[in-house]
């Protein structure tokens, strides 16, 4: 009977002393770890958050940018930290629905080790290439492929991200062969496009719209089934004659598995006020991506469903990393 009284008065001091930490909650720096270098789309919404959190929570946000291994490395960092609010991690579609079915061994488990606070933002794909190229349309970038097999190469942040599967799914579409060429990140990659050095990538539009609107790249075409209004000038996948052609990408925010519900709670209220925020809607316009901020619950439902829908793309394409 001691026993069990004990450890009913144990559970219930463990609560109490929870619920306090949850009020209080934050009392210290939280880190936010970014699986990407500096330079892409995650990095700078990342950034965004940092300087709003700042602002209203009078709490540092520091960005801990933890770049490779297509995302794992950073995300298992991330799914190990302690479950106290105090570490949480940028996650994508990458990180949770690419990486973990690509690598034999990714070091996380996307559904297990993660408590969801809120999706951030969706964002279409653009395929990009240099301003230097002679590639003008679609057409013309599949027609010299298909006329020069293994000739045209394309860039992305690494094995299993985004721009590579959106990559490996065009060539597969359009029966051409080209060379992947994995940087450690879209900041390099795009770096690479825009000098010549890699003929194009199928990278976020939030990550690539900068480049093309300062007409260091051209773009070919975005996935969706309109024109995006900041690009009117770039066809759909669709006008260009892919009509079955689909890739978008997403921002959220994930936290350790076992971080308190309380934690999680303020955290997703906090975050879904700077997404809606009238100078942050616009800077994520800017940067082609559409602000979402949902429910913890509403962001579970989202990513079990990308995790079935690219990994019966993966499966298809029998795509593995290692």
């Amino acid at each position: 009977m001691n026993r069990k009284w004990n450890c009913v008065l144990g559970c219930m001091l463990l609560s109490a002393l929870t619920a306090v930490a949850a009020e209080q909650y934050p009392t210290k720096s939280i880190r936010l770890i970014v699986p990407y270098p500096p330079g892409g789309g995650n990095d700078a919404i990342a950034r965004l958050l940092a300087q709003k959190i700042n602002e209203g929570w009078g709490q540092q946000l520091i960005v801990d940018n933890r770049p490779g291994a297509g995302t794992t490395i950073g995300t298992a960092l991330a799914a190990r930290a302690a479950p106290d609010g105090y570490t949480i991690v940028m996650s994508s579609v990458a990180t949770h629905a690419m990486a973990p079915q690509l690598y034999a061994n990714p070091g996380y488990d996307p559904v297990k080790d993660f408590a969801p606070v809120t999706l951030l933002a969706t964002t279409p794909m653009l395929l990009a290439v240099g301003a230097g190229t002679p590639y003008k349309s679609l057409q013309d970038l599949i027609a010299a492929a298909k006329a020069s097999p293994g000739k045209l190469s394309y860039a992305s942040g690494g094995n299993g991200t985004p721009p590579h599967l959106a990559a490996a799914i065009f060539t597969e579409k359009t029966g051409t062969q080209m060379v992947h060429v994995p940087y450690k990140g879209s900041g390099p990659a795009l770096i690479d496009v825009m000098a010549g050095q890699v003929t194009m990538i199928i990278d976020t539009a939030a990550s690539a719209t900068p480049h093309v609107r300062s007409g260091k790249m051209r773009g070919i075409a975005i996935t969706g089934k309109r024109r995006w209004p900041d690009l009117p000038e770039v066809p759909t996948f669709a006008e260009g004659g892919l009509t079955d052609y689909d890739a978008s990408s997403w921002y959220a925010i994930h936290a350790p598995a076992g971080t308190p519900k309380p934690i999680i709670a303020k955290l997703n209220a906090e975050l879904v006020r700077i997404v809606n925020l009238p100078d942050i809607r616009e800077r994520l316009r800017q940067m082609s991506a559409e602000p979402v901020g949902n429910t913890p619950e509403q962001f579970d439902a989202f990513v079990k469903s990308e995790i079935a829908k690219w990994g019966t793309v993966i499966k298809a394409l029998n795509l593995r990393v290692d």
